[in-house]
């Protein structure tokens, strides 16, 4: 559904660019961001002419969107502009800031780049390879070449090629490079990563809307998300996600990496990543839900509920289930909330109060292999308007997602060496 975005001139953007985050904290093989949601004021998204009902619809909308991308492809790329938090971080020698969508569904990180045969409009300057001194392309013959996505030999320059396709049918063909990745501002920079696989687009079309961002930060579990590349930082990464509100639309919520990203506690709980292909996607295995003191185990359900049956999303909004399971889960939340239902606002979710308090929401338990999480009111109902509030886990025929509500207020923690996610209760306004 497209929207209508407020445009503002390149001086504010490039304020906008400067500010996102203003602060970024280094340790020794770690460091800290601020992480934006694509809704809050902060961001170049942001288009105050929307009401908040309008804003939770069209993200209830890319939450359908993506499951079903995630669903049709077995492919590293998923969905072009649809990710809910952007990254700020600067490209090259001398740095250039770059504005990306971070996106645990994507590997390869990407933006825009001279010359342009055919680009989305973006109002952040282009980046101009031949400007860098770090910028190295592929060769042909380098084993890096050989990506889980579409790569090709330019005979003529004999440098490597790649091409990316969306789920929306957007795409990006360019050059595969080497670069340096830096973040925080390019005047104080604290984090480099050098000799970083990018992608640099020459041909990039589709649903890029907003002419805000410049590309994708690919934050998934392939060997060449900016992850797997990160060398004594890498392999580890966290999240903080501070919860949504129709009153307070600055969200400031955290990602961290290295050593900054290992979550440590009594009250941690860790379940194992599963294996499944694609290598990008987050697949947990998740065994049953509990509302209350009744329990729903998906294996009575559905056969096809085995191991990593749902997918670990950062960019998604909603937690998504098969329609025979979402059902079902309905239905056991409606005997413990007995009050009369209304109709979603949005239009996208099937259950929904005029008003809830604390107490009459039911605690629901999501259980995953070997680790019970006990989700708090705020991580499964969500305000649609403001006489309305809706259950925030919905039914999609395509792949199960846990989405980013459900995670809210929780530190969620990646470990590719170990192969596995941890949660931690916490207060991510805070953080």
């Amino acid at each position: 559904m497209a929207n209508t975005v407020t445009h503002y001139s390149f001086f504010i953007i490039s304020a906008i660019l400067a500010s996102i985050f203003a602060f970024t904290k280094a340790t020794n093989n770690g460091f800290s961001l601020d992480l934006v949601h694509r809704d809050s004021p902060n961001s170049p998204f942001y288009d105050p002419s929307l009401s908040y009902t309008k804003r939770m619809s069209n993200s209830f909308h890319r939450s359908f969107n993506r499951s079903k991308d995630f669903g049709s492809r077995s492919s590293i790329i998923v969905a072009s502009n649809n990710g809910e938090y952007l990254m700020k971080f600067s490209l090259g020698t001398p740095p250039v800031h770059t504005l990306g969508v971070a996106d645990t569904g994507s590997d390869l990180t990407w933006t825009q780049c001279l010359p342009c045969k055919n680009c989305f409009k973006q109002q952040p300057r282009l980046f101009n390879p031949k400007k860098s001194s770090t910028y190295k392309s592929l060769p042909c013959n380098s084993k890096k070449c050989h990506a889980p996505f579409s790569t090709s030999c330019n005979r003529t320059k004999r440098t490597c090629e790649y091409q990316v396709m969306y789920g929306d049918q957007s795409y990006s063909v360019g050059d595969l490079a080497t670069e340096t990745i830096r973040f925080g501002s390019s005047k104080n920079t604290q984090v480099s990563l050098k000799n970083t696989i990018i992608g640099c687009g020459h041909n990039n079309a589709g649903t890029f809307s907003g002419d805000k961002e410049s590309g994708i930060v690919g934050l998934g579990g392939g060997k060449f998300s900016l992850i797997s590349q990160m060398g004594s930082s890498g392999c580890k990464f966290s999240y903080c996600l501070a919860p949504l509100s129709q009153h307070n639309h600055v969200h400031k919520s955290k990602i961290h990496f290295g050593t900054n990203a290992i979550v440590l506690g009594n009250k941690v709980v860790t379940t194992p990543l599963a294996k499944k292909s694609p290598a990008t996607f987050y697949f947990l295995t998740l065994k049953g839900v509990s509302v209350g003191k009744k329990r729903l185990d998906f294996r009575k359900v559905s056969f096809s509920f085995g191991e990593g049956n749902i997918v670990l999303d950062s960019g998604t909004v909603l937690t998504l289930f098969s329609p025979e399971i979402y059902v079902k889960l309905e239905a056991m939340v409606k005997e413990e909330i007995k009050l009369p239902t209304v109709t979603d606002p949005t239009g996208a979710l099937s259950l929904c109060y005029k008003s809830l308090s604390i107490e009459e929401i039911p605690i629901i338990t999501m259980h995953f292999k070997g680790a019970d999480l006990k989700l708090g009111p705020l991580n499964t109902f969500i305000e649609t308007s403001e006489s309305s509030m809706c259950f925030a886990f919905a039914a999609s025929y395509g792949v199960s997602i846990y989405g980013n509500i459900a995670q809210m207020n929780f530190l969620v923690g990646y470990d590719l060496k170990r192969r596995s996610i941890s949660f931690k209760a916490a207060d991510c306004s805070k953080q």
